[in-house]
C-alpha cells in the first residue's frame, strides 16, 4: 500500500522513481576471486593476488601448464583448501565466511567431475547417479525422474543395470558427469575431463559437457586438451606461476599463431587466393 502511494506522490511530482526501487539488482556472478592468494605450508606460492569472474551461463576453459595453480583455483571453489589472502565468492557469498556445517551444502550446489572418476565399484550406474541424490535426502520419487534423465543425457540410458568395471573408460567418465549434473548444480567444475581419453571420446565428454551448459549451469573445465580448447573457441582463463596471463573470448589455447595460420591470415586479409599466392 505505502509503495503504490509512493508512486502516486511521485507522478504528481513529475519525480522519477528512486532507482533501488526500479531497477532489479543484477545477479551476482556465479563464481568471483577478489585478490586471492594461496601460499603453501614451506613456502610454494600456487595463486598470487589472482581477481577473476565468471557469470552465470558461461563455459569456460582453464588452461596452463602443470604447476601453475589450476588445481589450487579449483580447490579453492568448493572449500577444500581457503585462501591465504582475498576473498572467493561463490554466488555472492564469501564462502570462507561459511560454517563448517554449511561445507557440505556448498559441494551440493557445485558439481564436480574428477580425472579419476571416483565411482563406487560396488554399485551400478543407476545406483552411482542416484547416490547424489540420496545424500541430500532426495525422496524416491524425485531419484526415479532425475537419474534416468541424467543418463539419457549423457547417453548411458542402456547402461543402468552395469557396473563402472563393465564401463569404458569414457563411459565411466561420462557417468562421473551425469552423477556430478543430477541435482543440476548451478556451477559444474570438470578437472581434467579428457586427460586420460582418446581423442574420439574426449568429445563425446566435451559434447555432453556443452549440453549441460546450455541448460544454464555454468562449466568450469580444466584441461590440458589443446585441440579441444582451439575446436570449441570458448572463453580462456590462462594461469602461469600463479598469475593470471590471459583471459579471452573465444580463445585459444594459446594465443600464439603457427606459421600456417598466419599465412592463411595474412591471405585473407589481403584478399590473395590460396592458388595464386
Amino acid at each position: 500500500m505505502a509503495r503504490h502511494q509512493t508512486s502516486a506522490l511521485l507522478r504528481e511530482r513529475g519525480q522519477r522513481r528512486p532507482e533501488h526501487l526500479t531497477e532489479r539488482r543484477a545477479r551476482p556472478p556465479i563464481v568471483e576471486l577478489r585478490k586471492v592468494g594461496k601460499v603453501y605450508p614451506g613456502g610454494h606460492v600456487a595463486l598470487e593476488r589472482v581477481s577473476l569472474r565468471v557469470d552465470r551461463g558461461e563455459f569456460v576453459f582453464l588452461v596452463g601448464p602443470t604447476g601453475c595453480g589450476k588445481s589450487t583455483l579449483i580447490k579453492l571453489l568448493i572449500r577444500e583448501l581457503e585462501p591465504t589472502q582475498g576473498e572467493v565468492l561463490i554466488a555472492g557469498r564469501d564462502i570462507a565466511t561459511l560454517p563448517d556445517k554449511r561445507i557440505p551444502h556448498l559441494r551440493r550446489r557445485i558439481g564436480t567431475v574428477f580425472q579419476d572418476f571416483k565411482l563406487l565399484p560396488s554399485r551400478t550406474v543407476y545406483d552411482n547417479v542416484a547416490y547424489a541424490l540420496q545424500v541430500i535426502g532426495a525422496s524416491r520419487a524425485e531419484i526415479r525422474s532425475k537419474v534416468p534423465d541424467a543418463l539419457r543425457l549423457v547417453g548411458l540410458a542402456d547402461k543402468t543395470g552395469n557396473y563402472p568395471d563393465q564401463l569404458s573408460g569414457g563411459e565411466q567418465q561420462r557417468l562421473s558427469v551425469a552423477r556430478a549434473f543430477v541435482n543440476h548444480p548451478p556451477l559444474l567444475l570438470a578437472d581434467e575431463p579428457t586427460g586420460n581419453l582418446d581423442p574420439a571420446t574426449s568429445v563425446g565428454i566435451m559434447q555432453t559437457l556443452y549440453r549441460i551448459n546450455k541448460t544454464g549451469t555454468t562449466v568450469v573445465v580444466v584441461t590440458h586438451d589443446r585441440e579441444m580448447v582451439d575446436k570449441m573457441r570458448r572463453r580462456v582463463i590462462a594461469l602461469e606461476a600463479g598469475h593470471v596471463v590471459r583471459d579471452q573470448a573465444a580463445g585459444r589455447y594459446t594465443d600464439e599463431e603457427s606459421t600456417r595460420e598466419f599465412a592463411a591470415r595474412l591471405r585473407d586479409e589481403m584478399g590473395v587466393e590460396d592458388e595464386a599466392y
